[in-house]
């Protein structure tokens, strides 16, 4: 490699390539299927539309398509050329799973597609539209309304529509009934209606002591313990109706990184006391922290704005705009709308999904399955779900406005080693935990040797990419606008597992990270002794907030033998960050996450393939090697370094232009003739061109 660098195409670059080649395949009339909300099971399914003076024409359903496929294998041998499901535009509607198995795989040279058909748009929904909205006409109920509601806010009869299940308003729950209003996420009735209000106090006194989850003192106290109860300021809640509404809460109870939504059994307004539903949150409640009131209708008081009485089944909604047909959707089916079971050689392209409680597409155990160009909108939990198997890919799709995360990739055996290579390429997430705030990831990747690549993921209030496991690849990604409403985290995360080593981080392009100081945000956290990874070639831009603990862009709290190298820190409060643990913490922590398990049990780090892999990790608790930082550029960073002790090599911090192409434009890639190059020794070309979405036959527009 010359002194500037090279971009290597790895692996997995190499298997999309040849997936897509073989994908492409060769396609005839005779290997196609249609189906058309139009069509009939009664009909061949060999036409893409009735054929005019005939019972001919597409098929109605998927399940027909998916049952003359398997006869069209069963007939012959699987055709040299690829089966294609082509799916008419249209809207289809869910009730229950659709499921493709192992009897429905394709071959390495002829793949089944489904597909929408070139030009049309075509959306798979668990959801139901709304309609039957009404002006609230009962005096008792206007009167519960705020005077600018009373003539916006309508009412519809969800009973009358046939939903009767409206499932646990905490979400958490994974059946928690959502409306959308033309795609968008809507806001249960809250008070206040943006921003927090804060925990006036945690009594210490009562019949039945509570103890939370105690890991660490804060403010001299354990936090935790509580006698079911807290109280609040104002007089807020005096005014509403509280034998009529059912009243729940969301919080960040005790720490800015672990939030839930909690009922509200019963508020005494006289004591200003809140009584909180068991089960309780988990760490307890603590005081001067965040919360708000949810599902108050006298709180309805502002446009996108509903509320439900479940015990009646009406649902009240501000529209923010003139409702027409379609506008409003609720999300009704739990289930996934459609599961790959031991699959192989599978896509599914250009289609849309929405409105399902649960998540839109779930893999488990397949190989080769593709989901090509589809849209993911309005679901409860994780859009997209790959539960093991090998070389699963999830390419070019956009997801947005879930109330979780986006996708999660799981893949490979952490005993062997062995590689999942599933990958996550070129996806644009965003807007999404919008109501499970806190480790709900853009995307999340746990096993072995999968790929996250070249994906856009903003927008979110905790972090944008967890990940557990070894030796992936992170890399060419752009991540901004993320942490917005947590501290003490990162948007790329992992910890608590020393064994879970050789993951690079490279190429990246981390930037505005972070909004809520406290103890500190950072754009990439190896937390509690996580080891052994490397943070390569990325370019932190006003990445974190380095807070009371000293963080900086990139956070290592008590973990050894990682490497930080070749990396550009500019506009950043902080660079870099560390916590070292002397013996007596490792000794702690090793009880407190029960390494002897993980390290021993789970995985075996004194023998094959640790040992050969990861030869230092049999000293692990003894091993007192240093984390290195070499040949990274610091530009006009507030601070280089936090607390801890580092091996540095060739480090340069500086005020002066370092020769970015266009940084008014956040163009930060070097100019060939930067001097950087002849500064830092080996210091290697960071392919900024590169990073990020891009154009192909599934995304016109990066």
């Amino acid at each position: 490699m010359n002194g500037k660098g090279r971009f290597i195409l790895n692996i997995f670059s190499i298997a999309v390539l040849s997936i897509f080649t073989a994908c492409a395949g060769n396609q005839d009339e005779k290997t196609a299927v249609y189906v058309s909300t139009l069509g009939d099971d009664s009909w061949s399914g060999r036409l893409p539309e009735p054929k005019a003076g005939t019972t001919d024409g597409p098929f109605a359903t998927l399940a027909r398509a998916r049952e003359a496929v398997r006869e069209m294998k069963r007939n012959s041998t699987l055709p040299e050329v690829s089966i294609t499901v082509f799916i008419r535009g249209g809207q289809y509607h869910f009730t229950e799973t659709f499921t493709l198995t192992g009897e429905d795989s394709g071959t390495p040279e002829a793949f089944i597609n489904w597909r929408s058909f070139p030009g049309e748009e075509v959306v798979f929904t668990g959801g139901k539209n709304l309609d039957g909205f009404a002006p609230v006409e009962n005096p008792g109920l206007l009167k519960r309304l705020s005077p600018a509601a009373r003539e916006s806010v309508l009412a519809t009869d969800l009973k009358a529509l046939g939903i009767t299940d409206y499932g646990d308003i905490n979400p958490r729950s994974g059946n928690r009934m959502e409306l959308y209003f033309r795609g968008m996420f809507m806001t249960q009735a809250r008070y206040p209606n943006e921003g927090w209000l804060t925990i006036a106090d945690v009594p210490q006194s009562g019949e039945l002591v509570f103890e939370g989850v105690v890991p660490h003192k804060r403010d001299g106290i354990y936090v935790g313990r509580h006698y079911g109860r807290f109280t609040y300021e104002g007089d807020r809640p005096a005014g509403w109706s509280l034998e009529d509404n059912d009243i729940w809460m969301h919080g960040y109870w005790t720490w800015d990184w672990s939030d839930s939504f909690q009922k509200a059994a019963r508020i005494d307004i006289k004591k200003r006391e809140i009584y909180p539903a068991p089960p309780h949150h988990s760490y307890g409640y603590h005081r001067g922290q965040r919360f708000y009131f949810v599902n108050v209708l006298e709180e309805l008081d502002m446009p996108g704005e509903w509320c439900i009485d479940s015990r009646n089944g009406v649902l009240y909604f501000w529209p923010p705009d003139r409702i027409r047909d379609g506008d409003v959707l609720v999300s009704l089916m739990k289930d996934p709308l459609v599961t790959f079971e031991k699959t192989d050689f599978i896509v599914m392209r250009g289609i849309q999904f929405t409105g399902s409680r649960g998540s839109a597409v779930r893999m488990s155990g397949s190989g080769n399955t593709l989901i090509l160009g589809c849209i993911f909108k309005n679901f409860g939990q994780y859009a997209i779900v790959v539960e093991g198997g090998r070389r699963n890919g999830i390419v070019s799709c956009d997801i947005s406005e879930v109330a979780s995360g986006g996708i999660r990739l799981d893949g490979g055996d952490r005993k062997t080693l062995t590689p999942g290579e599933n990958w996550a390429v070129n996806n644009h997430i965003h807007h999404y935990a919008k109501l499970i705030k806190t480790y709900q990831s853009g995307i999340h990747v746990s096993g072995v040797g999968n790929r996250i690549a070249n994906n856009c993921i903003h927008d979110a209030p905790h972090m944008a990419i967890g990940w557990s496991g070894n030796e992936h690849i992170i890399e060419l990604n752009e991540v901004y606008d993320v942490l917005t409403e947590t501290n003490d985290a990162g948007a790329c995360y992992n910890g608590r597992d020393p064994s879970q080593q050789g993951t690079i981080i490279r190429y990246n392009y981390w930037h505005h990270i972070g909004r809520v100081s406290g103890h500190g945000t950072n754009a990439v956290y190896f937390d509690d002794a996580l080891c052994g990874n490397t943070v390569f070639g990325n370019i932190f831009y006003k990445a974190g907030l380095p807070g009371r603990a000293q963080m900086g862009a990139v956070f290592i709290h008590g973990g050894r033998y990682n490497v930080i190298d070749n990396n550009i820190f500019i506009e950043c409060e902080q660079a870099y960050g560390e916590s070292p643990w002397d013996d007596a913490r490792w000794a702690e922590m090793s009880v407190v996450h029960g390494w002897h398990k993980l390290l021993y049990e789970t995985v075996d780090i004194s023998s094959s393939p640790y040992s050969d892999r990861y030869p230092w990790m049999a000293n692990i608790m003894d091993d007192k090697r240093l984390n290195v930082l070499s040949r990274n550029l610091v530009f006009k960073c507030g601070r280089f370094l936090g607390r801890g002790t580092q091996e540095l090599i060739d480090n340069l911090e500086t005020d002066r232009d370092p020769g970015f192409m266009d940084a008014a434009h956040e163009n930060f890639r070097l100019r060939d003739d930067s001097w950087v190059y002849d500064t830092i020794p080996g210091f290697q070309t960071i392919p900024f061109e590169r990073i990020g979405l891009y154009a192909d036959e599934y995304r016109s527009v990066p």
